[in-house]
């Protein structure tokens, strides 16, 4: 899940939207990639094998963002209706 910014009769919603496969794939690879460059001072090499790790055992960058766009969509799930 994720949510996107909807227009709707001067005010901006939060509407939470399901995401395809594809899109969650891309999204957890740029994620990864993108938390193993902000780990200073090792190579990226290790960065991307720790960071790997890490999510493999249910817990760093990348999970920790994921559950923060699930929180953020269903904490918005009243907009739901304004999907179209």
């Amino acid at each position: 899940m994720e949510v996107k910014s909807r227009r709707v009769g001067g005010a901006t919603y939060q509407i939470p939207l399901e995401i395809s496969s594809i899109r969650q794939t891309a999204l957890a690879l740029r994620w990864m990639v993108s938390f193993s460059q902000a780990r200073k001072g090792v190579s990226m090499r290790d960065a991307l094998a720790a960071e790997i790790r890490d999510a493999s055992e249910g817990q760093g960058s990348c999970i920790r963002k994921r559950d923060e766009m699930h929180k953020m969509a269903q904490a918005n799930k009243a907009f739901a209706h304004f999907r179209w």
